[in-house]
């Protein structure tokens, strides 16, 4: 069991060309459901059936976990399985017919136009943390752009004359993607004054950097943004992946047309796009105001009237 896993995460690294984080993931989910096959007296693969999946299903709700966690721990068994299958290490999978349990549906959180002015002010650009500090939460609303994308960009990758970056997304898929002039301006600001100071006598392609010139992790840049959370005054967590979900509905909001948000934010689907369909009260109001024959009537008779 211990062999084909290893090469299972060999494959995952080397042809699926998966992120590091995700192969952390798939990690973490089969060595837990590995020690639930260990603890039930499972020493084979070939004996796990679809009664232990609906077993270890079972252990995870009662163990707490919510129902997307166990979707992802199923799906990565899934994914596990089909490779099984195709090195001949099994002839059917238990997975296949295994379904996932319903996910509750859910409206991605968002910050108000109002709340992201707030954060993106709140850093001290005088110091050269702020300045990084500030492009990157510029970048981060401006973009769309995951956060391991955010972390994993190089100096070559920025055209700040044409405000595009080149990206490379979930699988390897190279996407451009635009920000706007805040954005443009916050990085020049940075990668000419703040940047260099960080950096101090080394040298690295990194985009953005800590205070000893390395890399900046994807955990360093949640840190910072519950720093400006609080700077900001916002009674509310806010993550990074929130400010992906922002960038969307403002799009949507603004009158963007679905397919281009799709292309922006590298979703393969546009199933997972239409998750950002949902519209804000004022723009509701705005939309039905505009599209209403009644309330069109009424907003003439009322300017009749002044």
């Amino acid at each position: 069991m211990q062999e084909v896993f290893n090469k299972y995460i060999n494959y995952l690294e080397a042809e699926r060309n998966m992120s590091a984080y995700t192969v952390r993931n798939y990690t973490a989910d089969l060595l837990d459901f590995f020690s639930f096959l260990r603890a039930n007296g499972i020493s084979s693969l070939k004996a796990v059936d679809r009664l232990t999946l609906r077993d270890y299903l079972s252990h995870l709700m009662k163990q707490g976990f919510v129902k997307a966690s166990i979707a992802r721990k199923l799906s990565a068994i899934r994914s596990f399985y089909r490779y099984l299958l195709r090195e001949g290490v099994i002839s059917t999978s238990p997975a296949a017919t295994t379904s996932s349990p319903k996910l509750d549906k859910r409206l991605p959180s968002f910050l108000t136009l109002e709340e992201v002015g707030r954060l993106l002010e709140a850093p001290d650009v005088s110091t050269p943390q702020g300045q990084r500090d500030r492009a990157l939460l510029e970048l981060l609303y401006a973009s769309g752009l995951r956060v391991g994308e955010l972390v994993r960009l190089n100096l070559e990758q920025i055209n700040l004359d044409t405000r595009e970056i080149r990206v490379w997304g979930k699988g390897a898929k190279e996407r451009a993607v635009l920000m706007g002039k805040p954005a443009a301006e916050a990085l020049t600001t940075y990668i000419s004054g703040g940047r260099p100071k960080l950096l101090g006598e080394k040298r690295s392609t990194a985009l953005f950097v800590n205070r000893y010139g390395g890399r900046l992790p994807e955990r360093r840049v949640q840190r910072i943004l519950e720093k400006y959370t609080r700077l900001a005054g916002m009674d509310k967590r806010v993550h990074p992946h929130m400010l992906r979900h922002t960038f969307a509905t403002h799009l949507l909001d603004g009158g963007a047309d679905l397919r281009v948000v799709q292309e922006l934010l590298g979703h393969a689907a546009l199933s997972s796009t239409q998750i950002y369909t949902h519209v804000t009260k004022s723009q509701a109001k705005k939309v039905y105001l505009s599209a209403h024959p009644m309330a069109r009537k009424k907003d003439k008779e009322l300017e009749n009237r002044q």
